[in-house]
């Protein structure tokens, strides 16, 4: 296979079932496919670092212009070190969040200029953004009860990290951020009800997906 990669990502509100769904997808794709599977803000040793700050609930006193330069300056290394080598190699790249999510959560639900935060991002990723995005949705209240009780992530069990802890009317501007995004952009972000069961959620994913790489002309010989 040659030629650019595909860029996926995998977004949507605390609790709507992100990792699982993309880790799912990840083994459903790597024996057939070239795939990448990361994260961010993270990805990368720096931005891991940044990602501990951002995300612990200590810092309580963290701006939102810095919150939303902190998740930029992970974002641009993030490019550099993974995005840009995986598509300069011809990898379908998997990734759990990207762009969408500063414009949801530091644009809509900090209440930062959207222009500001998508220009500044811009800046920091050289115009590259994902080919597919699936929007996972569900009700704020429901997917920050599952947030705040799942273990083996930042933040306290019943607690969260420190954008889990933020308020329901905080989350509730950042659905309606990634669903002002998706009515935007029809054509890149596929909406997907993710208060359903994980089997359910999973089989809507991978039809989406593997639909867009096929129609990409991607085949699962392609990784052989």
């Amino acid at each position: 296979m040659a030629g650019r990669g595909i860029f996926i990502t995998i977004e949507g509100p605390e609790g709507a079932g992100k990792t699982t769904q993309a880790r799912l997808l990840h083994e459903h794709l790597r024996d057939r496919f070239p795939v990448v599977y990361t994260r961010e803000p993270g990805g990368t040793a720096i931005g891991e670092r940044i990602r501990a700050m951002l995300l612990d609930a200590s810092n309580t006193a963290m701006a939102p212009l810095t919150e939303m330069l902190l998740f930029a300056a992970s974002r641009a290394q993030f490019v550099a070190e993974v995005v840009e080598p995986a598509l300069q190699d011809g990898r379908v790249l998997l990734s759990e969040r990207y762009v969408d999510a500063s414009i949801a959560y530091q644009g809509f639900g900090r209440g930062l200029d959207v222009e500001l935060v998508r220009r500044v991002n811009e800046g920091a990723t050289r115009g590259v953004m994902p080919d597919l995005t699936i929007l996972l949705d569900i009700d704020p209240a429901v997917g920050l009860r599952r947030a705040r009780q799942t273990t083996g992530k930042e933040g306290r069990p019943g607690h969260g990290d420190r954008l889990e802890q933020e308020s329901l009317s905080f989350h509730a501007r950042v659905r309606a951020g990634f669903l002002a995004i998706a009515h935007e952009e029809p054509d890149r972000i596929r909406v997907v009800d993710g208060s359903r069961a994980q089997g359910v959620v999973h089989d809507e994913v991978v039809r989406l997906v593997e639909g867009f790489l096929g129609a990409r002309g991607w085949r699962a010989s392609d990784s052989s």
